[in-house]
């Protein structure tokens, strides 16, 4: 019987070598993928320990473009994922090439087995190993939210209701944009409920196609379709007495949206191609990024489930209203990444500070972390700048003398105050809480004239 609990993925696209890989692996749970876009969904979907790489992979068959990019990518979004090159023989260059971008080891055909084998076993081995001393780390570490940078009062709210949330089992939807911090905060709420030390189950329902959707969730009976060759538990059911966290919920099929709702009365599943129901215990949490409401609005989303799933809705704000948290963010991610690469690297220069502060992150926290990464091996020297962030540096970035920011805010105040009141001195000091005479005084000191800034209404005197 294969160990499930080793799950390997095979990225070949030569049948007849896939087929002896499958042969030579047979005591692990093999996947099998011929491309980079196949290889990046089974990633997704099946989050094995390691990876065994063909660099010569179509459309590309000839180089190793395509090979080289599907390593990048893995790495990528798997960075603790042992990958395995396999390149022909004498292709000692590229071999080291793999290893240079992060690849755990190569191997060059034709395959020996022993010998892959004892490569792939101490990658399984080694992947254990590091994975028990990240667990042993964070349990040494303070909260499970630490790490979320919490600089105004927005996040600081969202911060205080998961910790209120999480002693609860109450159905939780957290909202926000990509890349916000979602499943961040999903395992927050897992690791301060009385679930820690049960599982925390993670699916996204975006990324696995809409027919096997229904089998990862519930799981399937041996014989229930083609290729169901032995009983498979679902998600659902191996997140039994701890966590499962849906996310992106706003891409699910309609039809698997009814049975959802189901389990979450019942609190029992049954299997595709089963008769049985089974009970289960777990605490759902759900994330994503699309406005449900409209999509109930649109029939795109059930009402039912809706309100089944949003007992508790935690709304993230993106990284551009964070004020105030951006540069502390940015600076506890460098530090991060420099420690991960080796790097002594400090911080930001002045213009990369601006370069921070000015753009608008449409990729948000996860966008952030990709550029600090890549500018923390990119870097020449000691500090981080705008173009090792790949920012263009602002013309007229903000200023932060306190004097200049007074004088803006109050200049901004009065003509929005005159604008108001339709030019009325009287009523405009009454609107920012001062006298007339201090009014009078800030007007000619910022050179502000109630006729010349205002277009009163139509009747209305300055008074």
């Amino acid at each position: 019987m294969p160990d499930t609990t080793r799950k390997l993925l095979i990225v070949e696209d030569d049948p007849g070598i896939q087929s002896q890989l499958r042969w030579c692996f047979e005591d692990y749970d093999v996947i099998a993928a011929t491309d980079r876009q196949s290889a990046i969904n089974e990633l997704r979907r099946h989050e094995p320990s390691v990876v065994l790489q063909d660099l010569g992979l179509p459309p590309d068959d000839g180089g190793v473009s395509e090979g080289f990019a599907t390593l990048r990518e893995i790495l990528q979004l798997a960075p603790f994922t042992k990958v395995i090159v396999v390149t022909g023989h004498g292709d000692q260059s590229n071999a080291l090439r793999a290893v240079g971008l992060g690849a755990y080891d190569f191997y060059q055909k034709p395959v020996d087995v022993d010998t892959l084998q004892l490569i792939v076993q101490r990658a399984y081995q080694i992947h254990t190993l590091e994975a028990e001393n990240r667990r042993l780390g964070d349990a040494l570490g303070a909260s499970p939210l630490d790490g979320v940078i919490v600089a105004c009062d927005a996040m600081m709210k969202v911060c205080r209701t998961v910790e209120k949330v999480a002693p609860t089992n109450a159905t939780t939807l957290l909202q926000g944009e990509s890349g916000t911090g979602k499943e961040v905060l999903a395992r927050a709420i897992h690791q301060l409920s009385s679930r820690a030390e049960k599982p925390f189950v993670a699916i996204n329902c975006a990324a696995i196609p809409e027919n096997l959707l229904e089998s990862e969730l519930f799981g399937f009976e041996k014989g229930a379709f083609t290729g169901a060759v032995k009983q498979t538990p679902g998600k659902i059911e191996v997140a039994s007495g701890g966590t499962l966290f849906l996310d992106e919920i706003g891409d699910m099929p309609l039809p698997l949206q009814a049975k959802l709702l189901r389990f979450l009365q019942e609190r029992t599943v049954e299997r595709v191609g089963g008769r049985t129901e089974i009970p289960v215990d777990v605490r759902v949490v759900c994330a994503t990024n699309k406005n449900l409401k409209q999509a109930m609005s649109t029939n795109m989303f059930r009402d039912d489930l809706y309100y089944r799933i949003a007992e508790i809705t935690i709304e993230i704000p993106p990284l551009r209203e964070r004020e105030g948290g951006r540069l502390l963010l940015a600076q506890f991610l460098l530090n991060k990444f420099a420690k991960q690469q080796g790097r002594s690297i400090k911080g930001f220069t002045d213009d990369a500070h601006d370069a921070l502060e000015a753009y608008a992150w449409p990729g948000n926290v996860r966008e952030m972390e990709n550029k600090i990464k890549s500018a923390v091996i990119m870097a020449d020297g000691k500090l981080v700048t705008a173009v090792d962030l790949g920012l263009s540096v602002t013309s007229n970035p903000p200023s932060l003398n306190l004097r200049v920011v007074r004088q803006n805010a109050e200049t901004q105040a009065i003509r929005q105050a005159l604008q108001r009141t339709s030019g009325n001195i009287s009523r405009t000091a009454e609107v920012l809480g001062i006298t007339r005479p201090t009014l009078y005084d800030l007007m000619a000191k910022y050179n502000i004239r109630a006729e010349a800034d205002v277009v009163p209404a139509a009747g209305a005197e300055p008074g």
